[in-house]
């Protein structure tokens, strides 16, 4: 089902009204005690944003990694074990050779924080990086490389990050290993199911999402995760990423408690 919020950023005189709902719309969906398994996000929006403030794309694209960050910490709160966020595709190489430099520089800055950073290793997250790697600068795909390894460990908490990522591109990188064990022998034919399917996508065995929430308005999924969601509770809202408020997320996680899912059935 497909769920469109709308949001705006709140006054500073309605602050402390807000930060009350904020509180209430908390405990409303900690007490109801059917918490999502895995949330995944498109993060749209920020160098529209950035324009509407007069700003460079990279100043959107700053902004928006600060509220990732926060996003980690209200998906710890509620004990949402598992967060994937789609930070670049492969058609977004499309994109400036100016923009596309800021953005790697960005991502390189951001894994090497992430090795250093003591949340990540105080509460065990993982980190893993979906995509076709070998599209990505070689420092930057060091540094993610070198976050993986640093917490391939820890299983508490998962953080993937969909980086020249393609849903499209994921399957088919699937069927190439799977034809390719296929014919060295290591796998029948008859083997061929959905299950072995999932073995061979970027992350192995990657629950499928619970929910999935676009920010910036837009109304399509662009090539996320299509294969395994295929049953996820889809969320659109109406506010760029950096402005994305965590009473929008609870507003979301409400809903989707209310919401009873058949799977088909």
């Amino acid at each position: 089902m497909i769920y469109r919020v709308v949001s705006y950023i709140p006054h500073i005189l309605f602050k402390p009204l807000y930060d009350l709902y904020e509180g209430y719309l908390f405990e409303r969906v900690k007490s109801n005690g059917r918490i999502p398994k895995h949330v995944a996000i498109i993060m749209d929006g920020n160098r529209r944003w950035a324009r509407k403030l007069e700003k460079p794309p990279w100043y959107g694209h700053l902004f928006g990694s600060q509220k990732l960050e926060e996003i980690l910490d209200w998906c710890r709160e509620l004990e949402i074990r598992t967060l994937t966020v789609y930070a670049f595709s492969t058609e977004n190489f499309k994109r400036s050779e100016k923009e596309v430099n800021a953005l790697m520089n960005l991502f390189e800055k951001k894994f090497r924080e992430l090795i250093e950073d003591e949340r990540v290793h105080r509460y065990g997250i993982r980190v893993n990086v979906l995509g076709r790697k070998e599209l990505l600068p070689e420092n930057v795909r060091k540094a993610a490389e070198d976050a993986e390894r640093a917490t391939k460990k820890y299983s508490n908490y998962y953080l993937n990050i969909a980086l020249a990522y393609g849903g499209r591109s994921e399957i088919v990188d699937a069927i190439r290993k799977i034809v390719e064990n296929l014919e060295q022998g290591e796998i029948r034919k008859e083997d061929i199911n959905e299950e072995l399917l999932k073995k061979y996508l970027y992350v192995p065995n990657m629950s499928d999402p619970d929910i999935v929430i676009r920010t910036g308005g837009e109304i399509r999924i662009s090539n996320f995760l299509l294969y395994q969601i295929a049953y996820s509770e889809l969320f659109f809202v109406d506010v760029y990423f950096p402005e994305f408020r965590k009473i929008d997320f609870l507003r979301i996680i409400r809903e989707y408690q209310k919401r009873q899912r058949r799977f088909g059935r």
